[in-house]
């Protein structure tokens, strides 16, 4: 008997590098998205936009707003709001760690990136603290340090 891995396929539609700047990201989290049908088809044409999305827990759920899924071209009247907030798909175990982790100080659930993973919507929502203006100046300063070693590298390299 044998048996087949399934291939994990993942296509990208959106990232939030912004998010990585200003925060911390401790722990990552998968989720589901709930969409319509026409959402879903603008979603697989990359248009969706997370930078000023943010997500809260209300009643024991997790909604993300401010995440912004363009109309879809052919969708007419069942396009939905752009920016109606969505609900995410997520065990009850790790909602409850959500809700104990982030009602401490200077915690706050983020949007990471926004996928297709074998067919179907996902989101990567990640737990993150707040950086202070001084760690934001610090990851500049490694950005540019790595950025001139490597141009060092290539021009020794050439020569």
């Amino acid at each position: 008997m044998t048996v087949y891995m399934a291939k994990e396929e993942m296509k990208l539609v959106a990232n939030n590098k912004k998010a990585y700047h200003d925060y911390f990201i401790e722990e990552k989290y998968e989720a589901g998205l709930v969409l319509h049908g026409t959402e879903v088809k603008s979603l697989r044409m990359g248009k969706c936009s997370v930078k000023e999305a943010f997500i809260r827990i209300e009643n024991g759920e997790v909604f993300i707003y401010g995440m912004h899924i363009s109309p879809y071209e052919k969708g007419n009247i069942f396009n939905k709001d752009p920016l109606r907030v969505k609900k995410l798909l997520l065990h009850k175990q790790q909602i409850r760690k959500l809700i104990g982790n982030s009602s401490e100080k200077g915690y706050t659930i983020v949007p990471l990136q926004v996928y297709f993973r074998d067919g179907k919507a996902k989101i990567e929502i990640g737990l993150a603290k707040g950086k202070k203006l001084y760690d934001k100046r610090q990851d500049i300063a490694k950005k540019d340090q790595r950025r001139e070693a490597e141009k060092e590298l290539k021009v020794r390299l050439r020569g």
